[in-house]
């Protein structure tokens, strides 16, 4: 209309159909399946139509005729579905995309506040499953915070890509049949009804060709899904039990886990939460093929690409909400156990490295296994330090950052302590 190509009464009645549409009016008017012929036409010609017939409604005509509204002349007036499809699609992953990247913040948070709630409890780390020097609990979950909020940070990038539009592009990113002025005054209509600050396509024709804009999406979808189930993975890990696994942590119990196992309570929460990050891999690997299947001017798998973005970020953003509060804003340390791991582990021998070098150290570990002993009692019988020593240097508490690790001594000084160990050793058994 403000181009003078549409007639002010036919347009006026067109937006008020699409209001009613928005509104969620008329939901039963559009059967169009997701797979369906491609490029989307089937659906922009169920929505012409059905914004045409009601607006001749809206003007006192019956639907069907299409008069005076037609769906190809009035209401799909310079454009086709081979720009406006794809715009649509950048339009609703970045709609969509605030609610996820809200709860995304909302879970990276959590995790952060866990992270300080358990920054003194003191655990063994672990490394190919097997014991490792300390750390705290605080901060593994200090860590998985960190990760959310990287891939949270990916997923603004990727937004950034969908931002540009090849809307103005026609058939095949000429403009062929749109006013001179259209495109700029599209970009500037959707801008001031969405907010999503919009930018016209560098080139419409590869707008048009290429949607790796929405491969950017989705493999950052992709990624924060790989981080997410490894997260879930760990916490079921440290919450296994209670009585037979690591039971570092406790997850709050949501629902009897079992129909033959009396009190038995799975992780449930971090279950759905796998199930759905696998689901959100997979729909990666569609749209992955879907971005490299264009030819030519156009792309024509985009129906099945735009759903399974779509639903990866809704069943994203529903998981890592209900994952957040019913799991892990409720997580509990088992301090007792942490603190049982941290004094047992065989990881601790590595603060000898720089005292007695590797190789002893990995004999003191060695004879502590074959002997069933503690690192202590073998590094006390050894005389490789000092009782004074041996509460300083082999408190686990002090294992948690370079400043508090120890100082490396000299090959001479090692060679000394380990002769007055033989010697003390001689005289006691003297």
């Amino acid at each position: 209309m403000k181009l003078g190509r549409l007639e002010r009464r036919l347009g006026e009645a067109i937006m008020k159909a699409a209001d009613e549409v928005l509104s969620g009016k008329m939901r039963d008017q559009f059967p169009v399946d997701v797979f369906q012929m491609g490029a989307g036409t089937a659906f922009n010609m169920n929505c012409n139509e059905v914004l045409a017939n009601r607006a001749n409604e809206i003007l006192g005509s019956e639907k069907g005729k299409y008069v005076p509204v037609h769906p190809n002349d009035h209401v799909n007036m310079s454009q086709s579905t081979n720009d406006t499809f794809p715009t649509a699609i950048r339009l609703a992953i970045l709609l969509t995309l605030k609610d996820l990247e809200a709860e995304m913040q909302a879970l990276e948070k959590s995790l952060k506040r866990k992270g300080k709630e358990f920054g003194g409890v003191v655990k063994s780390g672990r490394t190919h499953l097997q014991d490792a020097v300390p750390l705290t609990l605080g901060q593994e979950f200090t860590a998985y915070g960190v990760a959310v909020g990287k891939r949270r940070a990916e997923l603004l990038r990727a937004g950034e890509s969908c931002r540009e539009i090849g809307i103005g592009g026609s058939a095949v990113g000429t403009g062929l049949n749109t006013p001179l002025g259209y495109r700029d005054e599209v970009v500037a209509e959707l801008n001031r009804a969405t907010g999503l600050n919009l930018r016209l396509a560098e080139d419409l024709m590869e707008a048009m060709q290429s949607q790796t804009a929405v491969a950017e999406m989705s493999g950052a979808l992709r990624n924060t899904a790989l981080d997410l189930t490894r997260i879930a993975n760990d916490l079921r890990l440290l919450a296994s039990g209670p009585k037979t696994g690591l039971a570092e942590i406790r997850l709050p119990a949501l629902a009897a886990g079992s129909s033959i196992m009396p009190g038995k309570v799975n992780p449930s929460m971090l279950e759905m939460l796998n199930m759905v990050c696998f689901q959100v891999i997979g729909n990666d690997v569609t749209v992955s093929m879907v971005v490299q299947a264009g030819q030519l001017e156009l792309n024509v798998m985009m129906p099945v690409m735009t759903f399974d973005v779509l639903f990866s970020m809704n069943i994203l953003t529903n998981a890592i909400r209900q994952t957040r509060i019913r799991c892990v804003d409720g997580i509990e340390a088992n301090e007792d156990r942490c603190r049982h791991y941290a004094e047992a582990t065989l990881g601790l021998a590595t603060v000898l490295n720089p005292i007695t070098g590797y190789c002893e150290a990995s004999e003191v570990v060695k004879q502590a296994l074959k002997e069933g002993k503690t690192l202590i009692e073998v590094i006390r019988e050894k005389g490789i330090l000092s009782e004074e020593e041996i509460s300083r240097i082999m408190n686990p508490a002090n294992m948690m950052s370079p400043e508090t690790s120890v100082k490396r001594k000299t090959e001479k000084n090692s060679k000394e302590r380990k002769k007055e160990g033989n010697a003390t050793r001689k005289l006691n058994d003297t």
